[in-house]
């Protein structure tokens, strides 16, 4: 666990003394609404030199380990064993290994030797949704079968000291690691049925976020300012999604939400017209595990499970593409 003072004290060090905005810039280290965050690698690691051989072997070990702690604990959870999934979706952006992590965990956790193995790249923080999305339409289409999704991301692994700009500092103050997972069925009932989803891509903004790479490998890509796209943007492109299901804006109860960071909770509620402070777990969320991309609005969700779930949550993100992802889950309350 990394406090977020060691961070602010770490970029500090990497930065203060070659980058001149850096005093400027280090506010978004307080302002960011996060006290701490997880990182598979302790600080110190990040001081050695590090390029594609030592973060690849960080994320095939960091990741697997996370994988294999969330995939558990969904799966008791769900009262199964690991010799009952029959498919699993793998979301993960933040590193590349072949074979995925799924068939490199698969010895460890028990899965058959005919277990379908669905991994999927490249969505960054809408991954866990749209995963959701993917792994229930897997379910759906194989009455009877079982599927598991399991959401994991290591930020943490692409922080570089070598990027001197205001986008690397800013994922520096917000990024961390984690990893969710539930299982999805249709033999029966469960805690909600995935109702609808969707995705809508706005044109011309391949720009707002993503990854670079290069030689040391990963960097962060913010070239535009996200909270105020997301105010503006963000509220339209939900009513379009819902609409296309034959809901609207008020047929939501509660709103599950991403929380890219404490500027984007507070657009997302003005975009939702939402009253200021609604968006509660999202903060709590962030305070507590920092901005772990995609596997972050589980978090958020696993709180709203505890408080009970309305009749109808949404599910919400946005990710490179750039792209915002819905989904619906809807119980019987």
């Amino acid at each position: 666990m990394i406090e977020q003072r060691e961070a602010a004290a770490f970029a500090a060090e990497a930065f203060g003394s070659r980058y001149p905005d850096f005093e400027r810039l280090s506010g978004v280290f307080m302002t960011s609404g996060i006290r701490r965050r997880h990182a598979v690698r302790p600080i110190e690691w990040y001081r050695e030199p590090l390029g594609w051989p030592e973060r690849t072997e960080a994320f095939v070990s960091g990741a697997g380990d996370l994988f294999v702690a969330a995939a558990k604990r969904a799966l008791e959870a769900a009262q199964l064993t690991a010799v009952e999934i029959d498919t699993i979706v793998t979301v993960s952006s933040t590193g590349v290994a072949t074979p995925s992590l799924e068939a490199r965990v698969a010895m460890r956790m028990g899965f058959r030797p005919d277990v379908e193995r669905v991994p999927v790249f490249g969505l960054g923080c809408a991954g866990g949704v749209s995963g959701l999305s993917i792994a229930a339409r897997l379910a759906r289409s194989r009455p009877g079968s079982t599927v598991l999704l399991v959401v994991v991301e290591t930020c943490t692994l692409s922080f570089r000291p070598d990027q001197l700009t205001k986008a690397n500092i800013v994922a520096t103050a917000l990024f961390g690691d984690g990893a969710a997972a539930c299982v999805l069925r249709t033999a029966d009932t469960g805690l909600a049925d995935v109702e609808m989803s969707a995705q809508h891509t706005w044109p011309d903004t391949l720009d707002i976020m993503g990854w670079s790479v290069d030689a040391e490998g990963l960097g962060v890509i913010f070239d535009r300012d996200i909270p105020p796209f997301a105010e503006a943007n963000f509220g339209p492109a939900v009513e379009g999604m819902l609409g296309r299901s034959g809901l609207e804006l008020a047929d939501v109860e509660r709103f599950v939400c991403h929380p890219g960071g404490a500027k984007v909770v507070t657009a997302l509620e003005r975009a939702l017209s939402l009253q200021q402070g609604t968006l509660a777990d999202e903060r709590a969320v962030l305070a507590d595990c920092g901005n772990m991309s995609a596997p972050t609005v589980f978090f958020v969700l696993e709180r709203a499970i505890r408080s009970g779930l309305p009749s109808r949550t949404l599910l919400t993100a946005m990710g490179p593409g750039f792209t915002a992802s819905c989904a619906a889950l809807r119980t019987a309350a």
